[in-house]
């Protein structure tokens, strides 16, 4: 006895025989070649915009002449070297560089040393006044330099700090702790506190803990605030100006305004000094450029 399966099949109605084929779905994530040339489109002309006034700034610093930058279609036939070796050779160039990389590579050490310890401590130990003292740091920043320079002026005076890389490293890292200190604060927040505990366990001192384990995961964090303290401490003129009185060590940002006096401008050292000066910079990117956007997003998921 054998048995026979016979397939059925639905009937085709009129209403299926009419019904367009599905078409290639776009899947969640993959953009269409139109959104793709539309991005690439925006993300270029975003990027000329941004490269433009560096480029600008550049073409200007090979004219010859003060006053090309008024007429800068003549510099093409007349592109010289010679800004920058007047910069180099005649000023004294060196030497602010050399107060520069002090202060701010002083100021940025120990501005992530004390935010990074303030933070953490601040995020993992619970002692008396710990949120008011957090609120204290955010008041400090409410005040204009206008108003802090002549106490400052006063405390460094009496303490000799005048003209010295100490005062004037002291004075940046008032601006650059607070807010480090709160960046590092919420990037500790999102760290497990189970690592904490098992660094107890494993016989660590707090210290210990703090140095072996928790800093190595925090380099995002401490990329971002050495970029802040960095910069602060780069590009700020008023307190530059003020507590440093000798010529020799002025910062580059103070050091750029000597180009430029009440009957005259010399324009196209200036823009060959800028060009110079963003060297440094542009290097110290570089080199925390792969934890800085990293840094810049993690400490606010958590607060």
């Amino acid at each position: 006895m054998s048995t026979t399966t016979v397939e059925t099949t639905a009937p085709v109605t009129k209403e299926d025989s009419m019904a367009p084929s599905p078409g290639k779905v776009t899947k969640r994530g993959e953009s269409t070649p139109a959104a793709r040339l539309v991005s690439h489109a925006i993300l270029i002309v975003a990027s000329l915009i941004a490269l433009f006034p560096v480029a600008w700034l550049v073409f200007l610093s090979l004219g010859p002449d003060k006053d090309d930058y008024l007429h800068p279609g003549g510099i093409w036939s007349k592109m010289t070297f010679d800004n920058y070796v007047f910069v180099l050779q005649e000023t004294k160039f060196f030497d602010w560089l050399q107060t520069t990389m002090i202060v701010t590579l002083g100021t940025t050490l120990i501005g992530v040393v004390i935010s990074a310890t303030t933070g953490y401590a601040v995020s993992r130990m619970r002692f008396p006044g710990y949120r008011r003292f957090m609120w204290v740091l955010l008041v400090t920043q409410m005040f204009p330099v206008a108003v802090l320079m002549v106490p400052m002026y006063q405390i460094l005076s009496e303490l000799q700090l005048i003209d010295s890389y100490l005062g004037l490293i002291l004075v940046y890292c008032t601006t650059t702790v607070p807010y480090c200190a709160w960046l590092m604060k919420g990037y500790f927040d999102t760290i497990p506190f189970e690592i904490d505990e098992a660094g107890r366990v494993d016989g660590l001192t707090p210290f210990g803990t703090f140095a072996r384990l928790i800093l190595p995961l925090a380099k995002p964090g401490l990329a971002v605030a050495a970029f802040y303290s960095f910069l602060t401490a780069f590009g700020e003129v008023a307190f530059a100006a003020t507590f440093m009185l000798s010529d020799t060590k002025y910062t580059f940002a103070v050091g750029l305004q000597t180009f430029v006096s009440e009957h005259d401008a010399q324009r196209n050292l200036m823009a060959a000094t800028a060009v110079l000066i963003a060297i440094p910079v542009s290097a110290f990117f570089y080199f925390v450029q792969k934890n800085l956007v990293t840094g810049l997003t993690a400490g606010g998921t958590k607060g």
